[in-house]
């Protein structure tokens, strides 16, 4: 499975980005993907996942901000981030899930998102 995230960039406080992530390989509807992030000094945290069946789970600090979605016809994962804060910024990261394992074994490269403040 191959992985890779995109539509990362440098943006305003209360702006909005949307990230894509195509996914591609060996991948069906019985994945589940999600995004994390990692800051500098930070640890990677998990932003939001959707599962195959569709539900959806967002951390706190970012709910009623951002909306994870997904294209099971084109095997591509989105995260609309709206009223951006400078502490989002981090580096990006789209997971897929193995269905054999529940661990997501996937990872692409990141993306770079930036807010200034």
């Amino acid at each position: 499975v191959q992985v890779v995230e995109s539509g990362g960039g440098l943006v305003q406080a209360g702006g909005s980005l949307r990230l894509s992530c195509a996914a591609s390989g060996s991948i069906s509807n019985d994945n589940g993907m999600g995004w994390y992030r990692q800051a500098p000094g930070k640890e990677r945290e998990l932003v939001a996942r959707i599962n195959s069946g569709g539900s959806t789970y967002y951390e706190d600090s970012v709910k009623g901000r951002f909306t994870i979605s997904r294209d099971n016809a084109k095997n591509t994962l989105y995260l609309q981030m709206n009223s951006l804060k400078p502490e989002d910024t981090a580096m990006y990261y789209c997971a897929v899930e193995s269905p054999s394992s529940g661990e997501y074994d996937y990872w692409g490269q990141g993306t770079q998102v930036t807010v200034s403040s």
